[in-house]
């Protein structure tokens, strides 16, 4: 029997909805979106960047049109996205970002069933935002976790991407469902002919560079390594102040600023380098989070250096895939990294490790039927 009971979900018209992301991102295109149009369903992605309109891998996608600044983005994105979701007359919309709860409710309210896919915990979130006082933090914090869980409670059901989003969703909606950003599995793998030996001595960071997480302690371990590894930093900066404090440390020179990084160069630059490093400081948002990359470095098949939160070390220490560390050490990155230099049979069993970890638990096609058993439910009320 298949498990993905195509049956119920073929044909069905689901509309993705995004004002924030763009139209590649990994979980709501090439996870989710994918996904269900593997299963049958006609899936519409409705995004706001001003690329244009497309069909790609039978997905259609939408530009409801970029923005020319954030606050613009927040005020007025929201109300293009509803007006192109109408258009598309879906019997299921899923909505990605929170400033999309209102016009999920528009759309609940014109009889629509609607979904909203909780990525992170934006309370928590807000609590550990630097550029805030704690009073506002606080304050935000507060005003937007009560109207989250009212306005939650009357749409159809949560996709929430950890459990403990998803412990917090329950409470709210009793149809929520966590589905979780694991990878897909096979998608990093590195070609066969790169031998353990023939890898060269560097690290890698891959995705969003901020202070909140770790890279200027990442850049200063450098100067404290033994071996002369270098840093292979994927991403791009979020904070021009911070960007120019990371590049006036004296580990900069080691590091070899890579920018913007597809999926594909994410795999060459993986399978070239001997550990992933995810060292975020220990924010309250982050130490219950499962960042995505940490599992993308163990389907690449390397080592991961994380950081030492119960959850995370749980995971590696379970999987016997890295080493945590303290994040705001940097002496402490720097003997996890020349750790792995100095016994590189080691550092490859643990990538091995990583990867038996996620082919049997931490995978994209796992995660896949939970959600089309969800959207399944969602046809049958």
């Amino acid at each position: 029997m298949n498990e993905y009971r195509e049956d119920k979900v073929e044909g069905a018209s689901i509309c993705h909805l995004t004002s924030v992301h763009a139209r590649h991102d990994t979980r709501i295109f090439l996870k989710e979106c994918r996904s269900l149009a593997d299963a049958g369903c006609l899936v519409h992605l409705i995004v706001a960047d001003g690329k244009g309109d497309e069909i790609n891998e039978n997905v259609r996608i939408i530009d409801a049109g970029a923005s020319s600044s954030r606050l613009q983005r927040i005020r007025h994105a929201p109300q293009r996205v509803l007006e192109k979701a109408l258009l598309v007359d879906a019997q299921i919309y899923h909505l990605h970002d929170p400033e999309l709860i209102p016009i999920g409710l528009a759309l609940k309210k014109a009889g629509k069933r609607v979904i909203f896919d909780a990525h992170e915990d934006v309370p928590k979130q807000l609590l550990g935002k630097p550029y805030l006082n704690r009073p506002l933090r606080w304050l935000l914090s507060k005003v937007f976790a009560q109207y989250e869980s009212w306005a939650c409670r009357r749409l159809n059901g949560v996709v929430a991407a950890t459990p403990f989003i998803c412990k917090k969703f329950l409470s709210i909606n009793p149809n929520t469902v966590n589905v979780g950003n694991f990878p897909m599995f096979g998608e990093l793998t590195p070609p066969p002919k790169i031998a353990w030996s023939s890898r060269a001595l560097q690290v890698a960071y891959i995705g969003g560079i901020s202070k909140i997480r770790g890279v200027r302690e990442l850049v200063q371990a450098l100067p404290y390594t033994s071996s002369g590894v270098r840093l292979k930093l994927g991403g791009k900066f979020s904070e021009p102040e911070f960007e120019k404090v990371v590049k006036s440390e004296a580990g900069w020179e080691h590091v070899d600023e890579l920018g913007f990084v597809n999926r594909e160069g994410v795999r060459t630059v993986l399978a070239e380098s001997i550990a992933g490093l995810v060292t975020f400081s220990p924010t309250i948002s982050h130490l219950d989070a499962l960042p995505n990359k940490m599992f993308e470095y163990m389907s690449a098949g390397i080592p991961v250096i994380a950081s030492n939160f119960p959850l995370w070390q749980e995971i590696i220490d379970g999987s016997q895939c890295g080493i945590c560390v303290d994040p705001l050490d940097s002496r402490a990155v720097a003997q996890a990294i020349d750790y792995l230099v100095a016994h590189p049979e080691e550092a490859k069993s643990m990538g091995q490790n990583g990867q038996k970890s996620i082919q049997e638990r931490y995978n994209w096609d796992m995660e896949a039927r939970k959600l089309i058993a969800f959207y399944r439910r969602m046809m049958d009320s």
